[in-house]
């Protein structure tokens, strides 16, 4: 029977799955009030969403809330993005936050934000697409509502600092469904009109609703498309919209945009009245130098005698004259030098000359060559004759003409000892012209020393 009882954390953890497996609990948009708000320090937000009729725990994580724009309070109303589960320890299930924003202005901020990175995305934010504002306007539109704070401040700050420019209020509605319509078709008529040098677009502050007409995506294509520079003044120095991002110059409020539209009279009168004077100062300086320099001119030799200057100029150009001839006629003569020193160069060269000095040097390496082979021949003739009587020596033959014979025996040896030969036997005798066969009858050996 025990077995059949679970305990409470497996209950618990089986909720928590099948929580967590149902797709319809993983992705929740969920809006509500804000109760009992405790911001941990270790940066986790824990949370009761509730309405009129229930309430949830919930808990916004400090990795997911660091990114919010706003701090949230107790009472607030607030979108909000996440998931269900459970928490096991305590068995509850909770909201788990993974983004927030307050209920009625956060669709407006988000709608904000989307067309804010799709315009930047485009282009229609970058610097090289900023028009200059005329520093000397000499007619400024003004589109705003005719009845508001903000054409007052405007104007008055314009005709205070600037009064001789022509000023022309182009009116609109600055709030509610018609006015980007309005705007937009006051921008394209002052462009038409080709009368404006600038262009100030402007209202007085007023909550996100209030200027929303100014984040419409028809008026901020209508400002960068403007064939005139616009100014921006919307709302307050904390109020932005993307118009201010789109204009080529931002005013913080209605009056200092009248300050960037127009120069100070009084300020561009001081200046005039410094540069008059630095001008003045500069000229009197320069009338003070060139006084000078003319005192020098008439103190000098060439102003007081000018006959005498003309002269030892004269005498001058004659001496340079003199030299110049001299030098030219040593330079033609070191040219002539050069060039009869080339040209002997170039006739020793000439192919004829180099034909006829190879043909002499050919005959006498000929004629040397000739002496040389007599010389060699001669020279071997008389080593042959020298070999031949060294050989006529050393012949058998020569030997034989002065009276020598050569023994041979029978099996066709030299006979050099008595030894050699036995009594009775047959020996040839070889003498120059002949030989003599004979047979031994008696030998004899002499004692030699």
């Amino acid at each position: 029977m025990k077995e059949k009882y679970l305990s409470v954390t497996a209950l618990t953890r089986y909720v928590k799955r099948k929580i967590e497996l149902d797709p319809h609990l993983q992705e929740v948009w969920l809006k509500g009030e804000i109760s009992n708000f405790s911001h941990h320090s270790r940066g986790h937000m824990y949370l009761t969403i509730k309405d009129t009729n229930a309430r949830i725990q919930a808990v916004m994580f400090s990795s997911d809330n660091r990114q919010l724009k706003f701090r949230p309070e107790n009472g607030m109303n607030v979108l909000l993005r996440g998931h269900v589960s459970v928490f096991e320890p305590y068995g509850n299930y909770q909201f788990y936050i993974k983004s927030m924003e307050p209920d009625g202005i956060g669709a407006l901020y988000l709608a904000f934000e989307q067309l804010k990175v799709k315009l930047e995305s485009e282009g229609y934010f970058e610097l090289q697409h900023k028009r200059q504002i005329p520093k000397f306007p000499r007619h400024i539109g003004v589109i705003t509502s005719p009845t508001g704070a903000a054409v007052r401040d405007i104007i008055t700050t314009i005709k205070r600092r600037f009064p001789i420019v022509q000023l022309t209020v182009l009116p609109v509605l600055v709030q509610g469904g018609e006015a980007a319509p309005s705007i937009v078709k006051a921008i394209e008529n002052a462009c038409s009109l080709e009368m404006f040098d600038t262009l100030i677009i402007g209202r007085g502050g007023g909550s996100i609703e209030d200027l929303w007409s100014f984040n419409d995506e028809r008026v901020v294509k209508a400002i960068f498309h403007s064939k005139i520079p616009i100014i921006s003044a919307i709302g307050h120095e904390t109020d932005v919209t993307i118009s201010d991002f789109v204009a080529d110059l931002r005013a913080a409020t209605p009056t200092g945009a009248g300050e960037l539209a127009v120069p100070s009279m009084q300020e561009l009168s001081d200046t005039v009245h410094h540069l008059k004077a630095r001008l003045i100062k500069l000229t009197q300086l320069t009338i003070m130098k060139k006084t000078e320099s003319l005192q020098v001119l008439r103190k000098s030799y060439a102003f007081h005698y000018p006959k005498h200057l003309l002269s030892d100029k004269e005498q001058y150009v004659d001496r340079l004259t003199e030299k110049l001839q001299t030098s030219f006629s040593s330079i033609i003569k070191i040219k002539k030098t050069e060039y009869e020193h080339q040209l002997t160069r170039i006739k020793a060269q000439h192919p004829k000359k180099v034909q006829e000095l190879a043909k002499g040097n050919l005959l006498k390496l000929k004629e040397d060559l000739h002496k040389y082979s007599e010389a060699i021949i001669e020279k071997k003739t008389q080593n042959l004759l020298s070999y031949i009587d060294k050989l006529s020596l050393l012949n058998p033959l020569y030997i034989m003409k002065r009276g020598f014979a050569l023994p041979i025996n029978e099996k066709g040896k030299i006979i050099k000892s008595v030894d050699q030969v036995a009594i009775k036997e047959h020996v040839e005798i070889k003498m120059q012209d002949g030989s003599v066969h004979c047979l031994v009858q008696n030998k004899r050996r002499d004692n030699i020393g």
